[in-house]
């Protein structure tokens, strides 16, 4: 049989439909548009719990106490500031570098500290959350010439992370914004970041080799990349009078939409559905918030009108844009700091990985030619 005729063959089936096995972390559910985190609808611990507190949630199953909450805070400050005191990870901070690749080659050097053979503990991901927040908030005040501002002890982990990096107090309202945008992003299934580091961890490598693998992952348009495409698509529209010709002529090139469509959710996704409530507190009366959501409109109208049979609905880099736009975050971190959120969860999925140790080895349908 021909790779044409079946499509199992295909490199570019993407193992989608296909289960690497159980998992106790987090649920997808598509076609209803929820997202579960260990028991826990999303949409409910963003208005209830800090990100701290859910990063905790993922990797051991419950939220903490109070107690439990600000010893979590201080074992990531601690990790955070050690990133400004160790030589090897700040030589990797380069502001003139693609800002993924300076992020990746902190996370090496912060693994080289780590000095595991292989595994890794609760402890290591939680000093990998604090060092990944530290690497990105310091690369941030680089990028920005300013002297990074110090972490408090009363701070939350976005408290602290918009200080190192605007060397600023920023706003309650930047901060819960944060916030929100970390809770939402923090896990979501077997996407390729989190398989990849799966995947490495699975052959009995450590942590920091599967975080440096899931960073290269996200590094791609295709999974990380998108809200900075979001914001840009937003600024080559311009005007509301724009956009229905806009996003008519992208269509019928058959170029994407960006921020429309998602491989799992045949609904609206419930990321970009608390995002946007988070933009609109943020931006009321905001001139570049109408326009996002007259775009929004507009988009979901044609891709319906052209694509009647495909179920494209917005998707959470939509919202996460205008949310990363409103708190004036530097659209070359919006990568990055996905990253910090997505830590918790990948570091989450590695330590599952590593408590039930199986090499994970797909196959591949061979279509080339044989021996004459």
């Amino acid at each position: 049989m021909s790779a044409e005729s079946n499509p199992r063959m295909h490199a570019g089936n993407g193992l989608e439909g296909i289960s690497i096995g159980p998992s106790e972390i987090g649920l997808v559910d598509g076609e209803n548009g929820q997202l579960i985190y260990r028991g826990h609808d999303a949409e409910v611990l963003v208005r209830e719990n800090c990100f701290e507190e859910v990063a905790y949630l993922l990797w051991t199953g419950r939220l903490p106490n109070e107690a439990e909450r600000q010893e979590l805070r201080d074992t990531i400050f601690a990790a955070m500031r050690h990133v400004s005191d160790d030589q090897s990870i700040l030589n990797t901070l380069n502001p003139e570098a693609i800002p993924m690749d300076s992020v990746r080659s902190a996370i090496s050097a912060w693994g080289a500290t780590r000095h595991l053979d292989e595994g890794g503990t609760l402890a290591d991901a939680q000093a990998a959350l604090g060092a990944i927040a530290g690497s990105v908030a310091l690369l941030g005040a680089r990028r920005a010439g300013v002297t990074p501002g110090e972490i408090k002890a009363d701070d939350s982990v976005a408290r602290a992370y918009l200080r190192v990096m605007n060397g600023a107090e920023p706003t309650d309202a930047q901060v819960g914004a944060l916030d929100a945008y970390l809770v939402l992003t923090a896990e979501h299934g077997m996407n390729a970041s989190t398989f990849t580091g799966r995947v490495i961890v699975s052959t009995a490598s450590d942590i920091g080799s599967g975080l440096v693998g899931a960073i290269g992952a996200l590094k791609g348009k295709l999974h990380g990349g998108a809200p900075s495409h979001v914001s840009s698509m937003i600024d080559e529209i311009g005007t509301p009078e724009n956009a229905e010709p806009w996003l008519r002529d992208k269509i019928e090139k058959k170029e994407r939409l960006m921020g429309f469509g998602h491989r799992v959710y045949k609904t609206y996704d419930p990321r970009a559905r608390a995002l946007g409530e988070v933009a609109e507190r943020l931006g009321e009366n905001d001139e570049r918030l109408a326009l996002a959501r007259h775009v929004e409109t507009t988009a979901l109208e044609l891709l319906h009108e052209y694509k009647p049979d495909q179920r494209l609905y917005t998707n959470v880099e939509y919202y996460a844009a205008a949310v990363l736009e409103t708190i004036k975050l530097d659209p070359g971190l919006y990568t990055p700091t996905f990253a910090v959120s997505r830590t918790a969860g990948w570091t989450a999925h590695m330590l599952e990985q590593i408590q039930y140790p199986r090499l994970i080895r797909p196959q591949v349908d061979y279509v080339g030619p044989m021996p004459s």
